[in-house]
């Protein structure tokens, strides 16, 4: 583990303190963790190549609207290898919440993301993405097929 000190000021410090507080970190070290994460999958975001990809789309919708739930039905099993999980909240009488989690190569689950969210009369649409590192590349069977595993960062 390596340590590094910085300075802040009173103010900020006290801030950072009740957000720390407020989140639940049980020490300054595990709060400074999460945003240098987000800056570094941030950099990582926009080198956007042909690297993999696990994501997590979710959107909000009218369930009553013309046949919305089975185009979002329908797009999914298009991509069966792009989706690793689905989830589908009501969250009222009318609005149901969903969230897809493709995971792939860059661009596929990108597009496979935008699709979702450009179905007409779907709202208010967020993706979230984590790059993927190549972990362990091996045969699994006498067909000699290579299969990569892929894994978050450390």
């Amino acid at each position: 583990m390596e340590r590094f000190t910085i300075s802040l000021d009173g103010s900020l410090a006290g801030q950072f303190d009740r957000l720390m507080a407020t989140r639940g970190y049980r020490n300054r070290s595990e709060a400074v963790h999460d945003p240098i994460r987000a800056a570094i999958e941030s950099g990582r975001r926009r080198a956007d190549g042909d690297d993999h990809r696990v994501a997590n789309r979710s959107y909000v919708f009218n369930h009553h609207e013309r046949e919305l739930e089975e185009r979002l039905t329908t797009l999914q099993p298009d991509r069966h290898a792009l989706t690793v999980a689905a989830l589908h909240g009501h969250l009222d009488h009318e609005t149901c919440r969903e969230s897809v989690g493709p995971r792939g190569p860059t661009q596929a689950v990108r597009r496979f993301a935008d699709t979702l969210v450009a179905e007409r009369d779907v709202r208010h649409g967020k993706l979230n993405r984590v790059a993927l590192e190549a972990e362990n590349r091996h045969i699994h069977d006498a067909s000699g097929e290579t299969h990569v595993h892929f894994r978050p960062p450390r």
